[in-house]
């Protein structure tokens, strides 16, 4: 866990099931700032392999939720005991049945191309692997 072993030990040792948090307040914590990548939501997702904070909140019991990166603060919730031995913010996510059919069907339609353009079609752009 590293440098970010204090805020697991912080998580740890909460009684509580939600701990309100500001991104200086986790910096304290840490003793050193977070990553400019703080200020994007994709950052505080609970995908283990996101980045390495996010196994601590994980291993400490805990996942995000209300990740306001505007105002630099989220809550870490208490995870949901695994019944089934997958921890609550490792299982996949799985829309009800019918949501995602509901969802294309409310979208179609709402997006028109250019006669003669093809979405598919490669831009001509580079991606630099070394960025």
């Amino acid at each position: 866990m590293g440098r970010y072993e204090p805020l697991h030990a912080f998580l740890a040792g909460q009684q509580g099931d939600r701990i309100p948090i500001t991104f200086g307040e986790i910096e304290q914590l840490l003793g050193v700032r977070l990553p400019a990548s703080k200020r994007y939501p994709a950052w505080w997702s609970n995908n283990p392999s996101n980045n390495p904070m996010t196994k601590v909140w994980l291993a400490a019991g805990f996942v995000t939720e209300q990740v306001d990166t505007a105002a630099g603060r989220l809550v870490f919730r208490r995870a949901a005991p695994a019944t089934d031995g997958v921890a609550e913010a490792t299982r996949p996510f799985h829309p009800r049945p019918g949501v995602l059919a509901r969802l294309q069907a409310s979208l179609g339609g709402t997006v028109c191309f250019a006669p003669g353009f093809d979405p598919t079609a490669p831009t001509g752009e580079a991606w630099d692997a070394e960025r």
